[in-house]
């Protein structure tokens, strides 16, 4: 195979005039076929003080492609028009002998995913992704994608990092160009028609439920429909009025990054936002069209703060005519957002019941693990440990490191050395919410939160100062979620700041609230530091009752599964620290 022809020329027409000159009268004709007669790929781009602008596209006639564009240049309003005004401005144009439309589409779709993960890419002009089906040969895009990036990488390593830096950002994990499964494109097509349908009838309080594990996709599919929806337009012209929901700071984060940098607008100027926002904004106008909410089980079913409402589910129906919610009810962490168990079947069955397109059901289930890259026999023992509070033999895997320490500074040592490693740099320590925290004030000493085991400790996360050597660059900083942040090594994770993420390695610490007595796993709430979720929760029928033991098992169920590739445990009880040794065949891991 043959590497990537690539041309770099200064954006206007001048210069591809000069270029296509040059190919067609220089003696490389290899060249000039794989530009002017082969299809190609391309990406105009500008550099500003300290950041990209850039727009990637396909053509089989780059040359009459490029003059549109530089047409379009004429108006004012057209990104076309700034980028040909500015000297900085370059067009890199990509050829290739094994290029054809379905993988030039294939490529330019790689492309945006990659560079929406680009820190310096401010924003990306394309509307829409274009991923392929089968093609040949398809078998060799991996390849060619990666010797296209390597020599862009060499032309401009700023605006072409590492193909490995952009793949931890968490920005490039939650993308809407992500290649779908075969599951996740045939739901995402079944749910594109349901909402066509659910629309034409107007009614307001439409559900579609998708159901999911953590790591089972559900983010990828909600940021593909949501970027979808967004791009394209209503039988009748129209915009589709949608809104994308998430009551984590940390997913809210990386929500508003992809809007922004993609352009993504709806009737509405804020279109990524939390429950409550979103719902005081509403009170009282039109519904919207669809509302897309991520970790659905983390919305309120109680009011709180500036909430005044009963069930933030609820509250978004009346407000859309159709909600699509992505839910994991063992994901759910603290009273506020109890889901009674009859409440969450009855919205499951409301959802199976309705069959207005084709006969297809509103309710999804997504089954296949995608982020825990081990063998079966890996996961069922996560899931066990997690769902069943069992505790089995670990079981030998290639694939995945899973470890038992036996002190807290062996298992820093290792995730420190895994985070060294520019190919499982985004490794870091979590715990469960067994040491005494109170976000935005100081303890009583005047330093940090700690988690303290002995004589080791480390501070809980985001306490640590966040400092930049520009205001640029504090900006990207304050954008990063916990984990992307480099200071985030020097401290302890929590559900707080990881769920909703993938680590590479994810070292984690079970507190006193994790015991083993009697050959069981045993939860006891005294020993966590979590109120919200071991306080009382008044229900609905005004009884009081208390849910930690499920909300802690929900908490070691979000820690345990944020490893890709390895997953590394420390207990501090005795006991559960001897039986997770011996589960492991007695080895003792010294570093």
């Amino acid at each position: 195979m043959d590497n990537p022809v690539i041309y770099q020329i200064r954006d206007n027409e001048a210069s591809l005039k000069c270029l296509e000159n040059e190919l067609e009268t220089g003696t490389d004709q290899k060249d000039a076929k794989f530009i002017l007669r082969y299809p190609t790929v391309y990406i105009h781009n500008l550099k500003g003080s300290d950041h990209y602008e850039v727009y990637i596209g396909e053509s089989n006639n780059i040359i009459q492609r490029t003059l549109q564009h530089y047409e379009t240049a004429k108006q004012d309003d057209t990104w076309q028009h700034r980028f040909v005004q500015d000297d900085n401005a370059r067009l890199f144009i990509i050829g290739h002998d094994h290029f054809n439309k379905s993988l030039t589409l294939d490529v330019e779709n790689r492309l945006m995913h990659y560079m929406l993960g680009v820190q310096k890419v401010e924003r990306i002009y394309n509307r829409r992704g274009n991923e392929q089906d089968k093609y040949f040969p398809e078998e060799e895009f991996n390849e060619i994608f990666r010797r296209i990036w390597k020599q862009l990488h060499h032309l401009n390593a700023d605006l072409f990092p590492e193909q490995r830096i952009i793949e931890d950002t968490d920005i490039f994990k939650a993308s809407p160009f992500h290649k779908l499964t075969d599951d996740q494109k045939r739901d995402k097509e079944m749910i594109l028609e349901i909402i066509d349908t659910a629309l034409q009838s107007q009614e307001v309080g439409q559900l579609i439920f998708v159901s999911g594990e953590a790591g089972t996709g559900k983010t990828v599919l909600n940021s593909n429909l949501f970027y979808e929806l967004c791009n394209i337009t209503k039988p009748d012209g129209s915009v589709y009025n949608c809104h994308l929901i998430v009551n984590h700071d940390q997913q809210l984060k990386v929500y508003q990054q992809i809007a922004r940098k993609l352009g993504m607008k709806s009737v509405d100027k804020d279109i990524v936002t939390k429950p409550t926002t979103f719902i005081n904004n509403h009170l009282g106008k039109p519904p919207v069209d669809v509302v897309f909410v991520d970790e659905a089980h983390l919305l309120w079913t109680q009011g709180k703060q500036s909430y005044r409402g009963k069930n933030q589910l609820e509250d978004l129906r009346h407000m859309a005519k159709v909600t699509v919610i992505m839910f994991d009810e063992h994901q759910t962490l603290h009273t506020q957002e109890y889901w009674d168990p009859a409440y969450v079947r009855k919205l499951k069955m409301e959802a199976m019941a309705q069959k207005k397109t084709k006969g297809i059901s509103y309710y999804f289930e997504l089954t296949k693990q995608l982020r825990i890259q081990g063998s079966q026999e890996t996961v069922h023992w996560i899931r066990n440990f997690t769902d069943h509070l069992q505790l089995d033999p670990i079981p030998k895997d290639d694939k995945y490191d899973l470890r038992i320490f036996d002190s807290p500074d062996e298992l820093e040592r290792a995730i420190r050395a895994k985070a060294s490693n520019e190919k499982t740099k985004l490794s870091r320590i979590l715990a469960t919410f067994d040491w005494n925290y109170i976000d935005q004030k100081k303890p009583a000493d005047g330093t940090y939160w700690y988690v303290t085991i002995d004589d080791w400790k480390m501070p809980w996360n985001l306490q640590l100062p966040r400092k930049a050597d520009s205001r640029k660059r504090q900006k990207l900083l304050k954008e990063m979620s916990w984990a992307e942040q480099p200071v985030s090594i020097n401290e302890v994770g929590s559900t707080f700041t990881i769920q909703g993420f993938d680590l590479n390695y994810a070292g984690v610490i079970l507190g006193p609230s994790v015991k083993y007595r009697d050959g069981k796993i045993v939860i006891d709430p005294s020993k966590s530091a979590d109120k919200k979720a071991t306080q009382y929760r008044t229900l609905s029928n005004g009884n009081r009752a208390q849910f930690g033991e499920a909300f802690i098992r929900n908490e070691i169920n979000v820690l345990l599964t944020r490893g890709v590739q390895g997953l590394y445990l420390y207990a501090v009880d005795d006991e559960l620290r001897e039986a997770l040794q011996k589960a492991a065949g007695h080895q003792r891991i010294l570093h």
